[in-house]
Formats: structure tokens, C-alpha cells, sequence
């Protein structure tokens, strides 16, 4: 764009989120099922923390990075759903170009977090499973701590480089969001910068965020299943397959959702598909994880009975 045609420009100071539909029907019924999921949600993981911190028989490597993915979690549908349940009680689906960009920064932050700490669980369960004799003396409390913040600090550093990147674009409308959240892909449409670096560095910048920890976490299922194939007796592989079961339900679901919302093209008949499977990972995923973990996991179902 010429230097005459951006002065003539007018740049958008606040966003208009489209939302999961323009129904006024349903405002009153999605405010009622999103403050539900929330309210479930936060007092799940919060009640997984406070189990796992008070019952001493909890304080293993596997549950000190089960009470830092709850946190993760907690934190996680927190970015987004007080917004949209505004939204739907209120009407005002509007939103300031400073906030969108803080959303975004802390939605990227713990998303990413998040791929790195179930990779760190899958090798936590590779080596409780496939290396029992060498678990000990591998996973000790300096290793568990190291491999969370390790987590926690990619997310912050790539979400970082990312925000920083997208806070340079000029928006100058329309200001439509056609989602319920600021993500990547709907604010570059509405950019009138050129968005070629920014989307090959969001290409490049995947396979560190989503692409490696995946295939590290595959990799680390792939064996763990072939180790437990490998049990002669069947109640044997029952209890090895038990204690990775919560965990691996977790990963497809996470996983299964993302490379669906991120593999799908955004074209017209699609958006509202993606809009659905964006609810799942970013709404219902962090609902799920306490009812995995307290529905399939004895010990933890143990310390809630005490």
C-alpha cells in the first residue's frame, strides 16, 4: 500500500467478536452452559490441586505434573470464557485492540505450555513403564521441576514472539472477529499490513509450539504400547496400560481437536465447524481433564473418598 493510501486509513481501536452465533434465543442458553462448564471446570482442577498438595501418598513426579496441567487448565479456559460469558449476558461483544492482544498473548502462552508439559507426562509414563529400574534415580524432583518450567517458559517465549509480531499489524477494518475468541487466523484477515512474515514465522514457530512435542509424545505412546504388548499376562498389561490411561485419553482429545481446528481451510461453509471444534479444545478439554483423572484414576478417587 502506497504512502497516500495509509494516512487515508482510519485503524481500528476495538474489535467486534461475531461470537458462536448472532440467535438472541440462544444467548440466555449458552450463558447457562459456559457458566456451567466454567464453574465445573475451576472447582475440578482446583479440587485435583488441593488433593494432590494434601494427601502425601499424591507426592509423585506423576501427580506434580498432573496438579501443573490442572493449574495450566484453570488458567487456560480462564483467557476466554469470563469474555464470553459477558458476551452472551450483556450483548456487548466488543473488545479493545490491547485486550485482543492480551488475550491472545496468555491464550498462546498456556496452549503451548500445555503441549510441553503432556509431553513431559508421556516421558514421565515412558520411564515408569519401559524403564522401571532406572524411573527413580531419572525422574527425581529436580528433573520434574526443570521439565515444568522448562514448559512454562517455551509458551511464554513463543507466545511472545508471536503477540509481539501480530501487535505490529495495522487493522483497518472491518473490525469483525469471526470467532468468540482473538485468534491468529481471523485477526490476520482483517489486517491490512502484509501478513507474509507473520504467517511464515507462525509456520515456522509450529514446529517447535505444536509439531516436535506431539511427535515426542507419539513416540513415547508408540513404545510404552509396544512394552505393555510385550506383558505375558493380560492382568499385568491391564495394570501397566491403567496407569498411562488418563493421560493418554487426555492427548487424543487435546491433540485430536487441535490438528482438526488447524488442518480445516477457513472457508465460508467450514467457519462454523471450526468455531465448534476451537469451543471443544479451548472450553471442554479443560472440563475433561478433572472428570478423566477423578472417573479413571483409583488413587485419586481414593484420596477424594478420604
Amino acid at each position: 500500500m502506497e504512502r497516500g493510501e495509509w494516512e487515508n486509513q482510519t485503524f481500528l481501536m476495538e474489535f467486534f467478536l461475531l461470537g458462536l452465533g448472532n440467535a438472541h434465543e440462544l444467548q440466555i442458553p449458552l450463558f447457562l452452559l459456559c457458566l456451567t462448564i466454567y464453574t465445573v471446570t475451576i472447582v475440578g482442577n482446583i479440587l485435583i490441586i488441593v488433593l494432590v498438595v494434601t494427601d502425601p501418598h499424591l507426592h509423585t513426579p506423576m501427580y506434580f505434573f498432573l496438579v501443573n496441567l490442572s493449574s495450566l487448565e484453570t488458567c487456560y479456559s480462564s483467557t476466554i470464557l469470563p469474555r464470553l460469558l459477558v458476551s452472551f449476558l450483556t450483548g456487548d461483544r466488543t473488545i479493545s485492540v490491547q485486550w485482543c492482544m492480551a488475550q491472545f498473548f496468555f491464550f498462546g502462552t498456556f496452549a503451548t505450555s500445555e503441549c510441553y508439559l503432556l509431553a513431559a507426562m508421556s516421558y514421565d509414563r515412558y520411564l515408569a513403564i519401559c524403564q522401571p529400574l532406572l524411573y527413580g534415580g531419572i525422574m527425581n524432583w529436580k528433573v520434574c521441576i526443570q521439565l515444568v518450567t522448562g514448559s512454562w517458559f517455551a509458551g511464554l517465549l513463543i507466545s511472545a514472539g508471536i503477540t509481539s509480531c501480530l501487535s505490529r499489524q495495522r487493522f483497518c477494518g472491518p473490525n469483525a472477529i469471526d470467532h468468540f475468541f482473538c485468534e491468529e487466523a481471523p485477526l490476520l484477515e482483517i489486517s491490512c499490513s502484509d501478513t507474509g512474515m507473520i504467517r511464515i514465522l507462525t509456520i515456522i514457530l509450529s514446529f517447535p509450539d505444536v509439531v516436535f512435542p506431539f511427535l515426542f509424545t507419539l513416540a513415547s505412546y508408540v513404545c510404552i504400547i509396544a512394552d505393555i504388548l510385550r506383558i505375558p499376562s493380560t492382568s499385568g498389561r491391564h495394570k501397566a496400560f491403567s496407569t498411562c490411561s488418563s493421560h493418554l485419553t487426555m492427548v487424543i482429545v487435546f491433540y485430536g481437536t487441535l490438528i482438526i481446528v488447524y488442518m480445516l481451510p477457513r472457508t465460508a461453509p467450514l467457519r462454523q465447524l471450526n468455531k465448534i471444534f476451537s469451543f471443544f479444545y479451548t472450553v471442554l478439554t479443560p472440563l475433561i481433564n478433572p472428570l478423566i483423572y477423578s472417573l479413571r484414576n483409583r488413587e485419586v478417587k481414593r484420596a477424594l473418598g478420604k
